[in-house]
C-alpha cells in the first residue's frame, strides 16, 4: 500500500431513509467544515510548465509514522478483565452501525474477523475485538475500558469530553511500512458508548489479501503510548474492477470516471472534472470544481452514502478518488451524477442541483 494524503470527501449523505451513525456524522462534520475553509484559502497553483501536481489534502484525524514492533498481550488486572468481560457485544458491532451501508452489510453477511488483542496501562485497557478488510478499506473495533470512562464520557482529570475527542493521535504501520495519511474514527452509537471504529483506506491495485497494522493509540490524559497489532484479512472475493473511460461534457466542463472498483462494502471511483477553456486554474477556478459533488445511484435509484476521498488538482482538472458505501445487492450498472454543492451541511440535494448534461451511466460487469 502506498503512502497516501486523505481529505474528507465533500459529498453528501442523503439520509431521509436511513439514521446516521455518529461515526459517519463526525466524518462528514469536519470535511464540510475543512472544505470550506479550502475552497477560501487555497493557495496559487505552480504555474511552471514542468506543473506539479497540488494535492487537496487536510489532516483531520491524528496520523504520523510508527516504526514496525511486535504485539505481546499485557498482564490484565482482575478488575480490569472483569470490565472487559462486561462489554456487551452480540454479533457483529459493524452491523449495528445504520449511516454507513456498507460496514452494516459486512457485519450482517458475515463478512468481518473477530480477533482478540488487548493493551492495558494501570487501569487502562483498549481491546481490538473485530476487524472488515475488502481490499478498498479496513477497519477495526475498538473498546476502551477506563476507570475514568463512563457510558462514553471520558475524563481527563480536568474536563469531561466523549470518548472520541479523547483520542491524542493514532499512528499507523503496515506490514512494518510507515503510512503518512489520516484514518477516520468515531464512536460505534449508542449502543456501544466505550466503542470506537476506526478506518482506513487501501489502494485495491496493491493491496495484498492479508496484511499486519500496528496502531499506536494515546489518549488524553494518559501518559502512555498504546500499540496494538492488528491482523487484516480480506473476507470477499466478490470485487469488479474495471476501467469504464467515460466522458460527458457540458458547455465549459467535462466529467469523466476512469476507474471502478465494487465490493459488497465500498464502492470507489476515480473521477475526474475539467474546465475545458483552461490550461492551469486560478483560485476562482479551483473553487467552482471543489463546488461540485458526485452523487452515485445503484439500479435502483438508491443512493450510496459519501465516505471520504483524496482529490488532486492537475492542471485544468480536479482528480478524485472517491469513496460509498455499497447497497445491499448487486446492482446491474450505477448513474453517476455530478452537481453543484449549495450548503455542505445540507445531506439532502435537489434535483436542481444536478449538471443533467455531466451525468453518465456505468454498465457493470459480473462480479470477479
Amino acid at each position: 500500500m502506498s503512502a497516501f494524503e486523505l481529505e474528507k470527501e465533500f459529498d453528501k449523505l442523503d439520509t431521509s431513509n436511513m439514521e446516521m451513525s455518529p461515526l459517519v456524522r463526525s466524518r462528514l462534520d469536519e470535511t464540510y467544515a475543512l472544505l470550506s475553509r479550502q475552497a477560501q484559502q487555497a493557495p496559487r497553483i505552480n504555474r511552471r510548465k514542468t506543473s506539479k501536481l497540488r494535492r487537496l489534502a487536510l489532516t483531520t484525524a491524528a496520523a504520523g509514522i510508527l516504526a514496525a514492533g511486535l504485539f505481546a498481550t499485557a498482564a490484565v488486572s482482575p478488575a480490569m478483565a472483569s470490565s472487559l468481560k462486561n462489554i456487551p457485544v452480540i454479533g457483529s458491532i459493524f452491523s449495528k452501525i445504520q449511516g454507513d451501508i456498507g460496514l452494516r452489510i459486512a457485519g450482517d453477511l458475515g463478512l468481518t474477523s473477530n480477533v482478540n488483542r488487548t493493551v492495558s496501562y494501570e487501569d487502562v485497557s483498549l481491546q481490538v475485538t473485530e476487524t472488515l478488510y475488502d481490499g478498498n478499506r479496513a477497519a477495526f473495533v475498538l473498546n476502551v475500558a477506563a476507570p475514568n470512562l463512563d457510558n462514553g464520557t471520558y475524563s481527563n482529570g480536568n474536563k469531561k469530553m466523549r470518548l472520541d475527542q479523547a483520542i491524542n493521535n493514532i499512528f499507523i504501520a503496515i506490514d512494518g511500512k510507515q503510512q503518512n495519511g489520516n484514518i477516520y474514527y468515531g464512536s460505534a452509537g449508542e449502543g456501544y458508548p466505550n466503542t470506537l471504529v476506526f478506518e482506513l483506506v487501501a489502494d485495491p491495485t496493491t493491496a495484498p489479501d492479508s496484511f499486519n497494522a500496528t496502531a499506536a493509540i494515546t489518549l488524553d490524559g494518559v501518559d502512555h503510548e498504546f500499540t496494538v497489532d492488528i491482523p487484516f484479512k480480506k473476507t470477499t472475493d466478490k470485487t469488479i474492477e474495471f476501467s469504464p473511460n467515460t466522458i460527458t461534457a457540458s458547455k465549459d466542463l467535462s466529467f469523466s470516471v476512469s476507474k471502478v472498483s465494487v465490493t459488497p462494502i465500498t464502492t470507489r471511483l476515480t473521477t475526474s472534472i475539467a474546465l475545458a477553456d483552461a490550461v492551469t486554474l486560478t483560485n476562482k477556478e479551483e473553487r467552482r470544481l471543489i463546488a461540485i459533488g458526485v452523487a452515485v445511484f445503484d439500479d435502483q435509484g438508491r443512493r450510496l452514502p459519501a465516505l471520504n476521498g483524496e482529490g488532486i488538482i492537475e492542471g485544468n482538472r480536479l482528480l478524485f478518488d472517491r469513496r460509498f458505501a455499497s447497497q445491499p445487492g448487486a446492482s446491474k450498472y450505477i448513474t453517476v451524477k455530478p452537481f453543484v454543492i449549495r450548503d455542505s451541511f445540507n445531506e439532502d440535494v435537489q434535483e436542481d442541483q444536478f449538471i443533467q448534461q455531466l451525468e453518465t451511466r456505468i454498465e457493470l460487469p459480473a462480479a470477479n
